[in-house]
């Protein structure tokens, strides 16, 4: 079984549908609900968002992951966002009086609203399938900004099709599991995550051991560690897979030089 970020209708549920393989979907409230269910043996897997390439990290999917569970990444999956401007089916664009979605949309379609509809008013939704659903039952007067999995479940038109301000919109979503991936293919990478002792030059002295023994960094993201004001957690990618001995060797004497240290997992890139 399969969890995933709900409601029906969203970005997170098109990615649980596209990673499904052959998986019942369970849908859950909250980021937190997915990765608690799978680390408590409720489902086996789980899909969350990590990362969007406009708005950056998924924090509470790091925080999780570094400091709450035992879970590991064993794959990922990149979808593009593609904003859209729905309405009620039969209904004319003119007669829009209200333009209702998720703040994130709203605010990723600026142009299109200032533009276009700079006139009608927007009011936000707890989610884009909320927006869609309401857009269903109203009079034809109010419009949304969601997904096409949206107008497919609710039976509306599409009026302005991928109206993003970004056409390059994308989001990484991760896979969790209660055990580490053992496939290991020439496209890997390995997350990890670490905290340092709070001195001139631990994190130069840390990432040159990628450098030196040749590792490719892809990725660098630090978040706060909320007991101590000051102190961060980073977030590491490298290109390649934990079993390769140049990579175990150095994220070995890496783990010897932290404070805290974290294996998230080697998997397939997307």
């Amino acid at each position: 079984m399969l969890g995933y970020l709900g409601p029906k209708g969203t970005f997170s549920h098109q990615a649980a549908k596209d990673c499904a393989n052959g998986e019942e979907l369970r849908e859950y409230r909250t980021i937190n609900a997915v990765i608690k269910a799978v680390d408590g043996g409720e489902i086996e897997r789980g899909i969350v968002p990590i990362e969007n390439s406009i708005e950056g990290a998924i924090n509470t999917t790091l925080d999780m992951l570094a400091f709450d569970v035992n879970l590991y990444i064993t794959g990922e999956y990149v979808l593009h966002i593609s904003q859209n401007l729905m309405i009620k089916r039969g209904a004319d664009i003119s007669g829009i009086k209200l333009i209702t979605s998720h703040p994130q949309p709203i605010g990723q379609c600026s142009h299109m609203l200032n533009t276009e509809f700079k006139d009608i008013k927007t009011e936000y939704a707890d989610s884009t399938a909320a927006a869609a659903e309401r857009v269903a039952r109203s009079d034809g007067s109010v419009a949304c900004i969601a997904s096409k999995a949206s107008a497919d479940l609710y039976g509306l038109e599409i009026a302005r099709a991928d109206c993003g301000d970004d056409k390059s919109n994308s989001t990484r979503f991760v896979i969790v599991e209660r055990e580490p991936s053992k496939l290991v293919t020439d496209d890997d990478k390995t997350s990890i995550a670490f905290t340092l002792e709070n001195k001139p030059g631990s994190l130069y002295s840390a990432l040159e051991l990628f450098s030196a023994s040749n590792v490719n960094m892809t990725k660098i993201e630090s978040r706060p560690i909320k007991t101590h004001l000051g102190t961060y957690v980073f977030f590491i990618d490298i290109d390649g897979n934990i079993d390769n001995a140049s990579i175990y060797f150095a994220l070995d004497k890496l783990r010897r030089g932290t404070e805290f240290y974290k294996f998230l997992g080697s998997y397939k890139k997307a």
